[in-house]
């Protein structure tokens, strides 16, 4: 049994609604749901009457909700203990980043900030889009840095979670060059003859904005899938290699496009085959009960008042 199982079964208690919950809790229904089942699994009873709508909770609902409430603010106070034994850490500060973000933006951003901001001691957890927003939900580190889009933007309470804009950043297809420079492939491609695509897994955040740009295209563009990851960095090593054409981060890509190991396979006329994303830090506003580390609190400011911005877009 795990501890978000809980978390789950408890939200779904008070707001009534598979959906609601699983957007409160940054997962796709199916997977609230499988959560959930699992949690009755582990129960060995029904916990959900899913014969009425609101739902409601059977008896044995019930009693285990009273009791997850208890067994939650336990948990929540021993960390808060825990976390008390660790005052000498109260200087670092902990951010969670989604993996392409942690091997691109980050470093180069850090070393800037630390000219404008002074030294700082971090911590950095990497991990895909949705845990790295739980990471933040679940109170597990100071600051998230994700990438943003209106079409994919993270369901975060605003009256909950503050967040500035670190800089802009661009996503754009690359491909390997031939011995003359050219591009191995050139876009759109044909019906006949559609281009080798080496994608994002299913779910992955830069997939979902891939999938949006190419929607947006004016001109049709084939492409076959021959490969896929949730990693940006993945399919930039079997671009290199030649595999296909990936569409990746201008961040993650800067070093290859001066040496022109990397191309754009996009003639003039699709020179408008990229799409402009955010790159943002989000927190969650402090309490009276729960101040935020002093360090972590001058950082926000810093941010918060313009510093450690970037940009990142293509030039």
């Amino acid at each position: 049994m795990e501890t978000k199982w809980l978390e789950d079964f408890v939200s779904l208690a008070e707001t009534r609604s598979f959906s609601r919950s699983a957007q409160l809790r940054h997962v796709t229904q199916p997977a609230f749901s499988r959560r959930i089942q699992a949690l009755e699994a582990w129960a060995g009873t029904d916990l959900v009457d899913r014969s009425s709508y609101p739902t409601r909770l059977t008896p044995a609902g019930e009693t285990l909700h009273a009791q997850s409430l208890e067994m939650l603010q336990a948990l929540h106070n021993t960390r808060a203990m825990l976390r008390g034994h660790a005052a000498a850490g109260q200087d670092v500060i902990e951010f969670a980043v989604p993996h392409t973000l942690a091997f691109t933006f980050f470093p180069a951003w850090l070393s800037s900030l630390r000219e404008q901001f002074g030294p700082i001691k971090t911590r950095l957890i990497a991990m895909n889009v949705h845990d790295a927003a739980m990471r933040l939900v679940e109170g597990n580190c100071d600051v998230l840095i994700a990438y943003h889009h209106a079409s994919q933007p993270l369901q975060l309470d605003a009256a909950r979670y503050e967040m500035v804009t670190l800089g802009t950043e661009t996503l754009a297809p690359w491909c390997k060059p031939d011995a003359h420079g050219e591009p191995l492939f050139r876009l759109p491609g044909r019906p006949t003859h559609p281009l080798p695509y080496l994608g994002y897994a299913p779910g992955a955040y830069l997939g979902r904005v891939t999938d949006l740009l190419l929607k947006e295209s004016g001109t049709a563009i084939h492409l076959d899938r021959v490969y896929e990851t949730d990693m940006a960095e993945g399919l930039k090593v079997m671009a290199l290699e030649g595999h296909g054409i990936a569409f990746l981060p201008h961040s993650a890509v800067t070093k290859e496009l001066r040496a022109r190991t990397l191309v754009t396979p996009a003639p003039p006329e699709l020179a408008v085959l990229e799409i402009a994303m955010e790159v943002r830090a989000y927190r969650e506003r402090p309490r009276e009960k729960q101040p935020a580390k002093a360090r972590a609190q001058a950082l926000w400011s810093f941010l918060a008042a313009g510093g450690g911005t970037e940009t990142l877009a293509k030039g």
